[in-house]
């Protein structure tokens, strides 16, 4: 970055006086709260990483320098909820994605659990037959549980509750039960995936290093001896 694109000094203060500024508005809606989930404690929560994030930014630009905490914003990828303050009905969308990693074993367990009610079992002959009477005998959260005793190898998850006025009618989602979530009535999201442990450990990365100045001080051999 330019010098002429620099914040400058003034800039600077003034960030970091609407920190405190921020701050001060988070304290007294805590102090007034009104219940658990009071909407002016998280608007001033909003507000204060909002303006910590700002001043960061400026911090750096300007003096290569960085705060020493970080407040936690809401989800990236969500935007700012906008639904009821006091919802009458939630829903909780989950996916889990999972590799079929050993089918064998996938097939044996079906087979099991088919063979208590048919003497004859076919369904569990294919491994989408067999994923069949898996999910329907067992609760998701089982599953997820035991996924390699059922030749299963965990992938990706999430799982997002919304918030509703009303509850749906009965049987009115059910051909498309993901279409209608409105990303503004998201009250909170949980993500789990091995994308997030793709960044190289600190103890990774001195390992490494001593690896490569142990590799260093070897002397080669000397073919004359």
């Amino acid at each position: 970055m330019s010098d002429a694109a620099q914040p400058t000094a003034a800039e600077v203060r003034a960030a970091a006086e609407a920190v405190k500024a921020a701050l001060d508005r988070h304290l007294a809606a805590v102090e007034r709260r009104s219940g658990e989930d009071d909407p002016a404690v998280y608007e001033a929560f909003n507000q204060l990483a909002s303006a910590a994030e700002a001043y960061d930014e400026l911090l750096y630009d300007r003096y290569d320098e960085v705060t020493p905490f970080e407040i936690p914003g809401t989800d990236e990828g969500l935007p700012p909820y906008l639904g009821p303050e006091e919802p009458n009905a939630v829903s909780v969308l989950i996916r889990r994605d999972y590799t079929v990693v050993e089918p064998q074993r996938l097939l044996a367990q079906a087979e099991r659990v088919e063979a208590a009610d048919d003497p004859d079992p076919e369904a569990s002959a294919t491994v989408h037959g067999a994923l069949g009477i898996l999910f329907g005998e067992f609760e998701p959260d089982e599953i997820a549980s035991r996924h390699k005793e059922f030749g299963l190898e965990e992938g990706d998850s999430t799982l997002w509750v919304t918030a509703a006025d009303e509850p749906a009618e009965p049987g009115e989602w059910l051909e498309s039960p993901f279409d209608q979530v409105d990303p503004q009535h998201v009250v909170c999201r949980f993500d789990v995936s091995a994308v997030f442990d793709d960044e190289p450990d600190e103890d990774d990365d001195l390992e490494a290093t001593l690896e490569d100045d142990d590799e260093d001080d070897l002397e080669p051999l000397d073919a004359d001896r």
